[in-house]
């Protein structure tokens, strides 16, 4: 076999060099200038769809993925002479029979200890009809969350099945989240054929058993291929071992599939990402995301509707071109002087993205640092825009084993997948992620700590439930006798918040201001009697007294609401609900500090929490997130309850005539 050495931007190593034989056409190990061959943008944007693959490994721990692209790699002659060597030492120094070709991907030292892939890995390679970009994802359960990563971008799925395993759970598994994500076309590559003597029977039963299990999956392309990714049966070269089989091998089905056809070529949609600005000169920089661009279009500017018309399109290099086709980068420059920044998005008049601030998504929850609840606040990364986010319901957590929806579920954790409803900060311009991956993905960040927490897939606009209507009002906001807004005290169980609204509420009353007091247990009497103490009741039950608050405050009242609700993304949520309503909502942090609070003690759940008798009590086994920025604090120096209620009414009446 040939020993290739190829420079190439994914290999570990910054050197390398070709071996003796093959000096002399060193050329022949480049990737083909596609300027050179092909004249025009048109041609050159169509082949760049189509020669480029990218594909990603899937299955079990130990069916072989690293080994197979080792084979590729090795078959293809596209491996570095250093490397070759370094893993042939390691293999004899193992011991092991045969080269390990699985360390040309495992590059990890806890990889090699351990034996399984744990980080993906990215290799390049090319034949002389395409180029191809591997991800080697791992087969833990443990690591599902990197697997959804290096398929998340991949035209194809290689899922491999150990012959005498048969599909396992973790194959399941990776097959159904290659159809959540979208992978078009998926090979199911029986591997390890020469450890069942190459027997027909058992690979005619594994492919009965896998056809079975992906009639519950949305897979459009399935195609089955035996192989010994050790000794290379059918992985390149054709298998002398199996003359029953008469298809093709695994490389030569990579070669011929045909993926032009799965890009969004229809919808177009250029999201800007960077504004290229001179004395004389404006253009637009970004990413193709679908569809096709040429001068001369007429385009529309999102969100502010502005039209315009293309005037002259650069691609890479700065070359003008004809047309722009995803994934193509790109400068457009548009005939009109319009407003347009970072996050905007260029498309048609009349085939426009969704645009609302209600989402639902299927998300893939990726850390273990938090858990995925109701109630909680991220930053949404989409396309090129990045805002606020908020979830608004879990809907399902989903057993990707069973495909069982658990709609009882309160939260997602690390490698769970589930449904959710989102709300975001401003309108979202997308499309369905069946529709475009490129628009209808995103990614969820934590503000605190900056680290990505989900990837996301928008499956469509929230539609509420249909049999639900509501019913036009006839009453604006402006009829009413009284203007109302919602008065929102928090704190710890004892610091006083309930004794502070009752004094709120009787000042109001006696001012002639209608006003109704919402306290937090007496709501657990009756409202709210169905909720226990857990994270997703306990945001249900701030959830429930938010709008109830809000329709008192758009009848006019001054809804006083006395509840702990502990969560900050709850109260925020509880905020957002008002305000989308445009309602006033004044949050009070009744600052009073542990020690006090234990020590005053009111209904004696602080003695019973040190003694063992009640758990998950705030402040003792749960935490209190105090407000980031409350519109008021009042604390135990403030005095008597109705001086601190006086306090209250004197920052209500000067924001009110502000």
């Amino acid at each position: 076999m040939h020993r290739i050495i190829r420079r190439d931007a994914g290999s570990r190593h910054g050197r390398g060099r070709c071996h003796p034989r093959h000096r002399a056409r060193r050329h022949s190990c480049r990737r083909p200038d596609l300027r050179s061959r092909h004249g025009g943008p048109q041609e050159r944007g169509l082949l760049l769809v189509s020669q480029l693959l990218r594909l990603a490994t899937a299955g079990s721990v130990d069916d072989g993925k690293s080994t197979l692209i080792g084979r590729l790699l090795y078959d293809s002659k596209t491996v570095f002479e250093d490397q070759l060597e370094a893993i042939e030492r390691t293999s004899r120094e193992r011991g092991e029979a045969h080269t390990n070709l699985a360390l040309l991907t495992d590059g990890l030292r806890a990889e090699r200890e351990q034996g399984i892939t744990i980080d993906v890995a990215y290799r390049y390679f090319a034949t002389p009809r395409r180029t191809f970009i591997i991800a080697d994802t791992p087969g833990h359960i443990q690591y599902t969350r990197n697997m959804v990563t290096g398929a998340s971008t991949a035209d194809l799925a290689m899922i491999l099945i150990d012959a005498r395993a048969g599909a396992l759970e973790q194959t399941r598994r990776h097959a159904f989240l290659a159809s959540l994500l979208g992978v078009p076309h998926l090979i199911l590559c029986v591997n390890k054929m020469d450890l069942v003597d190459w027997s027909r029977e058992r690979f005619d039963e594994i492919c009965q058993e896998f056809r079975q299990f992906a009639t519950k999956l949305d897979v459009h392309d399935l195609t089955f291929v035996p192989i010994s990714a050790l000794h290379g049966d059918n992985v390149v070269h054709g298998s002398a071992s199996m003359p029953w089989y008469d298809g093709p091998s695994l490389l030569h089905h990579l070669d011929d599939v045909h993926v032009a056809s799965d890009r969004n070529l229809i919808d177009a949609r250029f999201p800007v990402q960077y504004v290229i600005r001179s004395h004389e000169f404006r253009g637009y920089a970004g990413t193709v995301a679908g569809g096709v661009f040429r001068p001369g279009d007429q385009v529309m500017v999102l969100p502010s509707g502005f039209t315009s018309t293309v005037e002259e399109i650069w691609g890479p290099g700065g070359a003008p071109a004809d047309h722009a086709f995803p994934p193509e980068s790109v400068v457009m420059r548009l005939s009109s002087e319009l407003d347009v920044g970072r996050g905007d998005v260029i498309c048609r008049p009349g085939n426009r993205p969704h645009a609302t601030r209600h989402i639902d998504a299927m998300v893939c929850w990726l850390t273990e640092q938090s858990a995925l609840s109701p109630g909680a606040r991220y930053v949404i990364q989409h396309t090129t825009r990045t805002m606020r986010t908020s979830v608004r319901q879990l809907d399902y957590r989903l057993d990707v084993n069973t495909l069982h929806r658990d709609e009882h579920a309160e939260r997602l954790q690390l490698n769970e997948i589930g449904r959710v409803q989102l709300h975001t900060q401003q309108p979202l311009l997308f499309d369905p992620y069946r529709r475009n991956r490129n628009t209808g993905s995103f990614i969820l960040v934590d503000e605190t700590t900056n680290n990505t927490v989900a990837a996301g897939m928008i499956i469509q606009p929230h539609q509420p439930n249909p049999d639900v209507v509501a019913h036009p009002e006839t009453i604006g906001r402006a009829d009413r006798a009284s203007h109302g807004l919602t008065v929102w005290l928090t704190g710890l169980s004892g610091a006083g918040k309930s004794t502070v609204a009752a004094e709120l509420q009787r000042m109001f009353v006696a001012a002639g201001r209608p006003a109704y007091l919402l306290d937090g247990d007496n709501l657990r009497k009756g409202l709210n009697a169905d909720l226990g103490f857990g994270p997703g009741d306990r945001a249900e039950n701030v959830r429930r007294v938010a709008e109830v608050a809000r329709l008192f405050a758009d009848a006019g009242l001054v809804a006083v609401v006395s509840l702990m609700s502990p969560s900050r993304t709850a109260r925020n949520a509880a905020r957002e609900t008002h305000e989308d309503a445009g309602l006033p909502f004044v949050e009070v942090f009744v600052d009073t500090p542990l020690e006090v609070c234990e020590a005053r003690d009111p209904k004696g759940l602080y003695s019973r929490a040190r003694a063992g008798d009640v758990v998950a009590l705030t402040g003792i086994d749960d935490p209190y997130e105090p407000p980031e920025s409350p519109n008021l604090v009042l604390r135990p120096d403030d005095g008597t309850p109705e001086a601190m209620a006086i306090k209250v009414l004197t920052y209500l009446t000067s924001r009110l005539r502000s």
